[in-house]
């Protein structure tokens, strides 16, 4: 067992908040024009510099990171902590801060915590490992895809083709049974929706926790080839700990991919010469148009937030110890002195320098899979119908503007 202390019973210490002037850009802006860029104010607080003060709903202040090597800075410098329960860590909503102060993922820890409970995983999510699994990804898009059809359209791709993808193949590796998505879809919106209060957040994480943590207990009893099984029965975990690790594989293993799917769709929809490249494309080519989707999206559009552990400078601003920051993806991504008309979509860009999965020691864990199932998707979906369309006007269409991972919440085609 882990002789970690636990956790849950950790509070983030009381401090009095730095106040940020009533003039500062107020987080999380508000999304405005094109729904696949970045909020306005974002990109003019880029324009300004790659280091911006802001305030909090709590009227502290934080620092808006947008420029590209400002953020792969502060994310591969570890004087810039992850860990939630510091003073100074900057959180974009009441609900955010309930999470800190429940039972964090390892993403809200730092080394050598962190890389215990990271370690644990990282053989699940080997390149080698998911390319073995590219047959089965591929039966689960094409019985997917094949449900789709039979059904007729009009219909909504998310619900019946995005969402299903992911959902079925994090529960066939977590070893989750498929038929409580709904329970665990429902749990996770709460808890990635900056709107959800801090009671609500607490009750949906420890529902989640309370399901996983009795699947890990009776597969400790009764393993079988899965991950939680793997970790449920290790010496080293906490059944507690186990749960926790799954409920951070569970949610990110389906609501960021199929929110990717869906938006690429929606953005191909939108660029028919661009669909029509991913369409011809072999698997090389796939590959490298899953990359610029992913820099050109960016849905984790909410920023990954730091704090600082000792006064240092990042792009001239002198940053003070227990400063806040928050590291915006989507403008680091759109950086016009790292890639050319970032504001545009081009599938024969190379991309492969951009930041949608973070970057540093904290960088998503299950990159391998989630692009693995964004190429035999897309690519699969566009091939197979290639007059896929909307069904409705896309100004009909409503975003997850909200949520901590952007997303679109119904998209009506037909082909």
């Amino acid at each position: 067992m882990s002789t970690s202390t636990d956790p849950g019973a950790a509070t983030p210490q009381a401090t009095t908040p730095t106040p940020a002037p009533d003039s500062a850009l107020l987080l999380p802006a508000e999304a405005d024009g094109c729904p696949f860029d970045p909020p306005s104010a974002y990109r003019q607080a880029a324009d300004r510099s790659p280091v911006t003060r802001t305030r909090l709903w709590d009227g502290s202040s934080c620092w808006l990171v947008t420029g590209y090597q400002e953020v792969r800075t502060v994310l591969a410098d570890q004087r810039f902590s992850a860990d939630g329960l510091r003073p100074g860590f900057p959180f974009l909503s009441p609900g955010r801060r309930q999470l800190a102060t429940n039972t964090p993922g390892f993403i809200r820890m730092d080394d050598p915590e962190h890389a215990r409970l990271r370690r644990m995983l990282t053989t699940e999510f080997l390149v080698k490992r998911v390319e073995a699994l590219r047959p089965a990804l591929q039966r689960i898009v094409d019985d997917t895809l094949d449900r789709m059809l039979a059904a007729g359209g009009p219909v909504d791709l998310v619900t019946e083709f995005a969402l299903p993808i992911p959902s079925l193949a994090i529960c066939l590796l977590l070893g989750v049974p498929y038929e409580d998505h709904e329970f665990f879809q429902q749990q996770s919106r709460i808890l990635l929706d900056t709107r959800s209060p801090g009671p609500a957040v607490s009750d949906a994480q420890r529902s989640l926790l309370s399901y996983l943590g009795d699947l890990a207990t009776a597969k400790r009893r009764a393993p079988t080839d899965d991950i939680l099984s793997r970790l449920a029965v290790r010496d080293d975990l906490a059944t507690e700990e186990a749960a926790s690790m799954a409920l951070l594989l569970l949610i990110a293993g389906h609501e960021t991919t199929a929110n990717m799917t869906a938006l690429s769709t929606l953005a191909l929809l939108r660029n028919p010469a661009q669909a029509a490249r991913l369409r011809a494309a072999g698997p090389a080519e796939a590959k490298a148009a899953v990359e610029e989707l992913l820099r050109y999206l960016t849905i984790v559009q909410a920023g990954l937030p730091r704090v600082a552990t000792e006064d240092l400078e990042l792009g001239g601003t002198p940053i003070r110890a227990g400063d806040g920051l928050l590291c915006m993806l989507s403008t680091a991504n759109r950086d016009e002195s790292v890639f050319a008309d970032g504001s545009e979509l081009d599938l024969d860009r190379d991309a492969r320098r951009h930041l949608a999965f973070g970057f540093g020691v904290h960088q998503c864990l299950g990159q391998p899979l989630a692009r693995a199932e964004l190429q035999i998707a897309l690519h699969t979906l566009f091939t197979r119908l290639p007059q896929l369309r909307l069904a409705v006007d896309e100004e009909q269409l409503s975003y997850r503007t909200t949520m901590v991972v952007h997303g679109v919440d119904a998209l009506p085609v037909s082909w």
